[in-house]
């Protein structure tokens, strides 16, 4: 990709902070602005050198953006990309990071600024750790990130943005947007929801006993608990129906357990561990960032 001359990056917290690391570690553009709400965290992130400049004024930020990336939570990515479109040269590519895609790629599509230079994007890359603090130029090394176009989608903007990402050192999957969002809820939505439950479900008297089963099927309920509300309530319907998946898997157990079926409990954790090990290599490099 050639080198850019200004990236923008709206949102600069653990994955917008990681996309600017990275950029200039790369040396991939001229500059990168960072546009927030906060200007202590800006300040802060560019003493870290994960942003060239902060600014708290979209317009100013965007003026002269080769490349917007918008890292805010899914409930406000429609209407940063239309207030971004605005003010942002007329040949900009947008592109995002939302763990959401078909209500936002929708949402856009009906508007013609941002149907005219939108590309839906997910990097499936992150932590539990919340801000720039924690940036890290290599977390997309490896990392799948899923691009969903649509048949509006401007063939130059989406050719830009697979090359944009592969850049960043990610490995791209294209999807319509609701097979995105249907695939997301059973393999991060899910677990996460997963992880909170059985967090919560643990009583303080017994966590002096909690050791690494524990510690690991938690970690990300470490995580926002507003971004994830926000995720939950977009991805709906789609998470229903990987709750219900989830229960169906969990009733079988429960059922062995109950009858005290040795053959249907082994055969119960034999599935589980065959599934886990058809992820191994399917992530091998990218778990090694770990």
């Amino acid at each position: 990709m050639d080198r850019l001359g200004t990236v923008a990056i709206i949102g600069v917290g653990l994955i917008g902070g990681s996309i600017g690391k990275a950029i200039r570690a790369r040396k991939l553009a001229d500059r990168v602005v960072g546009i927030g709400r906060d200007v202590s965290k800006l300040a802060e992130a560019v003493q870290w050198d994960v942003i060239d400049e902060g600014v708290t004024e979209l317009e100013l930020g965007v003026a002269k953006a080769d490349v917007i990336v918008v890292c805010t939570p899914v409930t406000r990515i429609v209407d940063d990309v239309l207030s971004a479109a605005k003010y942002a040269p007329a040949d900009v590519l947008i592109t995002d990071a939302g763990s959401t895609k078909r209500r936002i790629v929708e949402a856009l599509e009906d508007q013609p600024a941002g149907a005219a230079c939108f590309v839906g994007a997910h990097p499936i890359a992150g932590s539990e750790k919340k801000g720039a603090t924690y940036a890290d130029a290599h977390l997309f090394d490896g990392r799948v990130c899923v691009l969903t176009p649509t048949k509006r989608t401007p063939e130059d903007r989406l050719e830009r943005a697979r090359k944009f990402w592969k850049t960043l050192g990610c490995r791209l999957i294209e999807l319509d947007p609701s097979q995105h969002d249907e695939a997301l809820a059973l393999t991060s939505h899910l677990p996460h929801a997963v992880a909170a439950a059985l967090a919560g479900s643990i009583p303080s008297n017994a966590l002096p006993m909690a050791a690494g089963a524990y510690r690991d099927g938690t970690r990300v309920a470490g995580s926002d608990a507003s971004l994830w509300t926000g995720i939950f309530r977009a991805n709906r319907q789609e998470l229903l129906g990987a709750v219900q998946a989830f229960q169906q898997t969990l009733d079988e157990f429960k059922s062995a357990l109950t009858d005290n079926d040795e053959a249907r409990l082994l055969s119960w954790w034999q599935c589980a561990k065959d599934r886990r090990a058809e992820f191994e290599p399917l992530n091998q490099r990218a778990s090694s960032q770990d």
